[in-house]
């Protein structure tokens, strides 16, 4: 039950401290779409999609008005096309992309992701083929997102796979070079990849999940820093604290949202994801919030501590406020889409290898990166490699969303749009590691792996 004084801080949190629901996704299983006839196959996966989600947008837009917290994006996951298509007899995917594009535009979402693959362990003959179909689907649609899982802690490193990537990463940032590689925003790659994630580039609908499922992704960054702006110079059990209670009550406003959409749209509630997730805008900053705690800008030394604090106790406080806490849950990292993020990259405090060092505490990993377009296949996939390790060894998730623009170099600058922003073109180490990269296979599971 939310009381009046609850209601009368939401308030304030939304009309002075940029909070906001970001994101109402619905995960819908296509699973059984499947047919040998890509055409039907496609069919049918139209026909589901725009039955379930055709409420989707007019409801969010309904909660969003008659309890005055804004739903920023509404959005779409399904089950990874890799296994929802693998009876097709086709040469590639690219027409179930344009389908999901064609079904996501007509049901008015902001964006539809699950054209993804696990292949964690090794491809197979599907996986493989929605990997090479990823660069032309991205190219070819507007607001499809993929993503491919791959590695995990239980299972290691598929580094065929992780080369790879790389490599698809280059394709897709020529083929859209004519929008300064916007189709790389569009393609994310996870170690320990979760299955209820509602924020793109990486959701899709696991195969453990309902049939139909509504998760809730909330975000606040403003509101926590606003929140420690009252506790400056306070010991760090009070900075805790402060942060712990300030989830709690973002989380709230999760929950509430999460409900009435389950309730209205007769579709379960999944999970609520309480990822800090930033904005362009001044003040929606988790760059900002470390900041707040006492750093000149965030990369200067004692910033993975702070990131560690502040991602700790957000859910630590969001779990007292939701029995069903789930996705990725923390604080996210994106340059672009973080004015702090982006003042730190152009006064020099923070760099490529500094923002790795991060990925060990946050949320996610290395987002929305952007780097010289001449960057080589190999060194990117050497990046990729360095993230899944860290997930892999830590237990946790990580990813790599890395845009190598088309046509720049380090220092300067890209502008992307909306929630996207824009960043500087970071540099990259030029020694190369193509030999290592190549030696292909897999990366065997860490020792802690045996659990059973």
């Amino acid at each position: 039950m939310i009381t009046i004084s609850e209601a009368r801080q939401t308030n304030e949190m939304i009309r002075e401290e940029n909070l906001d629901v970001r994101t109402i996704t619905m995960g819908i299983n296509i699973l059984d779409c499947a047919d040998e006839s890509v055409e039907k196959f496609c069919a049918k996966i139209y026909d589901r999609i725009t039955k379930k989600a055709e409420r989707l947008v007019k409801t969010g837009d309904e909660i969003a008005m008659e309890f005055g917290v804004p739903v920023v994006n509404k959005r779409i996951s399904v089950t990874p096309v890799s296994i929802a298509a693998s009876a097709c007899a086709c040469e590639n995917y690219v027409e179930v992309a344009k389908t999901l594009d064609k079904a996501a535009k007509e049901v008015g979402v902001d964006f539809i992701g699950g054209f993804s693959a696990l292949v964690q362990k090794g491809e197979s003959a599907a996986d493989k083929k929605l990997i090479d179909s990823i660069a032309e689907a991205l190219s070819s649609t507007d607001i499809v997102c993929s993503s491919v899982n791959l590695g995990a802690s239980r299972s290691g490193i598929d580094m065929d796979a992780v080369r790879r990537m790389g490599e698809v990463v280059k394709e897709t940032a020529y083929l859209t070079r004519e929008s300064d590689s916007l189709g790389c925003a569009k393609l994310v790659v996870f170690c320990n990849a979760v299955e209820d994630n509602p924020f793109m580039a990486g959701a899709f609908h696991g195969t453990g999940e309902r049939d139909c499922t509504i998760n809730v992704g909330v975000s606040g960054p403003g509101v926590v820093k606003r929140a420690l702006e009252e506790v400056r110079g306070a010991d760090f059990e009070t900075l805790c604290e402060t942060v712990k209670k300030t989830a709690f009550k973002i989380t709230r406003v999760g929950q509430l949202v999460a409900r009435e959409a389950s309730q209205r749209l007769g579709v379960p509630f999944g999970i609520i994801d309480l990822s800090l997730a930033p904005t362009p805008t001044v003040g929606d900053s988790v760059a900002e919030i470390l900041q707040e705690m006492g750093l000149e800008y965030a990369g200067a030394p004692g910033t993975t501590a702070a990131l560690a604090i502040l991602n700790d106790n957000v859910k630590k406080g969001g779990v007292m406020a939701s029995s069903y806490v789930g996705g990725l849950s923390g604080a996210f990292i994106p340059v672009s889409e973080d004015h702090g993020m982006i003042q730190s990259v152009e006064a020099g405090a923070l760099t490529l290898d500094k923002l790795e060092a991060m990925t060990c505490v946050c949320s996610v990993g290395l987002d929305m990166i952007a780097i010289p377009g001449d960057t080589p296949a190999e060194t990117i996939s050497g990046i990729i490699a360095d993230e899944m390790a860290i997930g892999m060894i830590n237990n946790k998730t990580t990813a790599v969303r890395i845009i190598p623009v088309f046509g720049k170099k380090a220092g300067e600058s890209v502008t992307f749009g909306g929630l996207l922003g824009y960043a500087p073109v970071m540099p990259v180490s030029e020694f190369s590691c193509a030999a290592f990269i190549n030696r292909g296979g897999r990366i065997p599971a860490p020792i802690h792996s045996f659990k059973n």
